[in-house]
């Protein structure tokens, strides 16, 4: 039976941003962005991470997982951190994949976010998006908006996720936080019922579907600051992606409410760090100026990258400007900044003649 405690406690102690468990191969952790075998441990058989799995979730929940050969939930390290888990089935055998949570929420200033970000703080109302990949620090940026606003503002803060990570700790606001499955059955229904809670901020884990994501612009559009996440790689594609989710006669009347609700659009690449251990972001920043809301509203969504590059002074800032700015640091390798670029050959040359 492994040690699942001593092991998890190895991995934040070494850094680690995931740990994977699978039959008949040492537990692999990633470390920045490496996966690599945890020394001093051997194949794990079958047997082990089933049972590991029957003692974290117990009867009921294994048994989901079974039928449903997946599952989301938590687990805690006491002191030291949380990890958001998965379990899952592949190759008809169960295997275990754990994001790691530190146990503290880093202060936005020590994100090396652009300084724009720092303002959504004192918004009143509206939509705001993080965008990304997994594992691009959208939520660890949530977290620390949360985190800052909980020490300026008597807010009632209300969030639903899958699963709970960063565990928010009342300040000046009070937080409740709703985990799918055990709290709340779904994210649709959570935002629903949060509006009949007083709340002045919503956080939603992620508007997945049309259903969250309805009920997202609604909160937006009835005076509350709204914060969430989509899997997208920029502020159009994202735009794009939920005009996208509604029906064809639906769709002329959501670009008008998102033309007035959304207020910023943040889509984040992670990056290894070659000065010292760790990873930094590159962001693209959409603020929603009259004429980014005219864009939306209009359906001109190919015209906002350009508005984006002209608006620098405003806060804006194109995600291959970040990058640049990475590199000319220090901060990261000429190839790794080309390697994700919008524009390759556009970045390449504007890096020769700095």
């Amino acid at each position: 039976m492994i040690e699942i405690q001593q092991l998890l406690t190895k991995a934040l102690t070494t850094e680690a941003s995931d740990v994977h468990l699978l039959a008949g191969i040492p537990p692999l952790f990633r470390v920045h962005t490496v996966l690599e075998p945890a020394e001093g441990y051997d194949a794990l058989a079958a047997e082990d991470i089933e049972a590991f799995c029957k003692e974290v979730l117990g009867e009921k929940r294994y048994a989901k997982l079974v039928e449903l050969r997946d599952h989301d939930f938590s687990i805690e390290v006491g002191g030291l951190g949380r990890f958001r888990v998965n379990a899952h089935y592949q190759r008809d055998t169960l295997a275990v994949a754990f994001r790691a949570i530190p146990d503290r929420v880093p202060p936005l200033a020590e994100l090396n976010l652009p300084p724009a970000i720092e303002r959504f703080v004192d918004l009143p109302r509206g939509l705001v998006l993080v965008t990304g990949q997994t594992g691009s620090g959208k939520s660890t940026t949530l977290a620390s908006l949360i985190d800052a606003m909980n020490q300026k503002y008597r807010y009632h803060v209300i969030t639903v996720e899958d699963p709970i990570e960063y565990e928010l700790r009342n300040n000046l606001c009070v937080i409740e936080q709703r985990e799918l499955g055990s709290d709340v059955p779904a994210f649709a229904s959570g935002l629903r019922h949060a509006l009949r809670q007083d709340p002045d901020i919503l956080l939603v884990g992620e508007m997945r579907d049309l259903e969250t994501t309805s009920a997202a612009i609604t909160a937006a559009e009835t005076g509350h600051l709204v914060l969430s996440t989509l899997h997208t790689q920029n502020a159009s594609q994202t735009i794009e992606r939920i005009v996208d989710i509604y029906p064809a006669e639906q769709q002329n009347q959501i670009r008008s409410m998102l033309s007035n609700t959304l207020q910023a659009v943040v889509s984040m690449v992670l990056f290894k760090r070659q000065d010292v251990p760790g990873m930094v972001p590159a962001c693209e920043v959409m603020l929603c100026t009259s004429a980014v809301r005219s864009c939306i509203r209009e359906n001109r969504v190919h015209e906002i990258p350009n508005i984006i590059a002209t608006n620098r002074r405003s806060g804006m800032q194109t995600l291959d400007e970040s990058i640049k700015a990475l590199f000319l640091n220090g901060l990261i390798s000429e190839e790794q900044a080309l390697s994700r670029a919008v524009h390759p050959d556009s970045l390449s040359r504007a890096i020769r003649a700095a």
